[in-house]
């Protein structure tokens, strides 16, 4: 990481980013699939799907698996296959440029904004020197990749992932399923490569959320007058927008997978209501909950800055009462347009900002439009409950 030095001799943090390391990321540098700011992003979208839905298609085309009537569920006809791998997978891939540069830029303004004093700067760079050794950490991507694989076959496809139907990829045998074809490249390859990549988001989440922790702890110069009404620190709900695309990818493949269950297996979305919530608040929670860690530092500069603020208007009040109302106020002295009033007023909005000042750095604006993100791709499921038509005849009588 490059490193520059501002004239206090402290690091800078304006590179520090949550995407940019580990050993993938330099394995695709070197494979000419990526530069040194993630540029080359359809290069790297068109070259996973080579490797993980082409090879799908071919192997199934050879078979005579890819549409007629050979198995229940054609290649073709695999919604969440497609779902999973032309829509999830490149969002979850573009994901990361967005952000790239969005943590550089919330990461930046703790210092920019004077929230770290020089006191604490030393325990602020070791926060970010222990998220980038975990971002770049080999060990990590390697348990990762054994997470995926020991995971996602011995649990995941044998329990979650294969529909209890001939398909494409697997045929039922008793209690088990046969791995057809292309299967085993499904099996082996494809589904690897989706889930390490979609758990490598959740690693990097939980070095965000370590990050924030690591920051909460330190006595950050909180500001309770601060109009953003969360003392200083509200640039950080703007990540959790940047986070986004990566919980409308997690909307798509529940959506790709209810509408196998729905379309295959004759289940209704409705029947999904439980899960549905449950999945939403999940992952929502997944992006917003590290913002947490600030609710008792932001309760207690709330609790300090009332308080002083108090002591504070005690006095200029007193002070006012004794100038103007108790008769000590010089004779030439115009009360009409005297600065003293607009203070008072002034004194009056500032205490209403202290008091109105939240203890968690994120708007409800926010969190609705992280559910509405998650959601959207479940809403064409609403077809097989009604045709499309009166979908529409309804959204219009709503609106009118």
């Amino acid at each position: 990481m490059h490193v520059e030095r501002g004239s206090s001799g402290s690091e800078s943090v304006g590179d520090f980013s949550l995407v940019l390391g580990g050993p993938l990321f330099q394995l695709l540098r070197r494979l000419g699939l990526s530069g040194s700011g993630l540029e080359l992003l359809r290069r790297r979208i068109v070259a996973i799907a080579l490797v993980t839905w082409v090879p799908l298609l071919v192997l199934s085309m050879a078979e005579g698996l890819a549409w007629g009537n050979a198995v229940r569920v054609p290649f073709l006809f695999d919604v969440d296959v497609h779902v999973r791998f032309l829509v999830a997978l490149p969002v979850l891939i573009a994901a990361e440029l967005l952000v790239h540069q969005r943590t550089r830029i919330v990461v930046e303004q703790f210092v920019s904004q004077g929230l770290v004093p020089d006191a604490i700067r030393t325990g602020f760079d070791a926060a970010l020197a222990n998220a980038l050794r975990l971002r770049n950490s080999i060990t990590a991507e390697l348990l990762l990749v054994a997470l995926v694989y020991i995971v996602g076959i011995f649990v995941l496809w044998r329990n979650y992932l294969v529909l209890d139907v001939p398909t494409w990829y697997a045929t039922p045998v008793g209690d088990s399923n046969e791995p057809r074809l292309a299967g085993w490249w499904y099996l082996f390859i494809t589904l690897p490569v989706f889930q390490f990549i979609l758990v490598r988001w959740y690693f990097r989440l939980l070095i965000w959320a370590r990050f924030l922790w690591q920051v909460s702890r330190l006595p950050l110069a909180y500001s309770p007058l601060h109009p953003d009404r969360t003392g200083g620190i509200g640039f950080l709900s703007t990540i959790t927008r940047a986070f986004s695309p990566v919980l409308f990818a997690q909307g798509a493949l529940l959506a790709g997978t209810l509408a196998n269950t729905i379309l295959f297996e004759g289940k209704v979305l409705t029947s999904f209501y439980i899960e549905v919530v449950t999945f939403t608040a999940a992952v929502v929670l997944v992006v917003v909950g590290p913002l947490l860690v600030f609710m008792m530092p932001l309760a207690a500069a709330k609790r300090t800055g009332l308080r002083r603020y108090r002591e504070f208007s005690r006095r200029y009040v007193d002070e006012f009462d004794e100038k103007w109302l108790r008769g000590s106020a010089p004779r030439d002295e115009p009360l009409v347009g005297s600065a003293d009033i607009q203070s008072l007023a002034d004194l009056g909005n500032s205490f209403e900002t202290i008091s109105s000042m939240r203890v968690v750095p994120i708007t409800k604006g926010a969190v609705i439009q992280l559910i509405v993100v998650t959601l959207l791709p479940v809403v064409p499921l609403l077809l097989t409950l009604i045709s499309f038509e009166e979908l529409i005849k309804r959204i219009v009588k709503v609106l009118i």
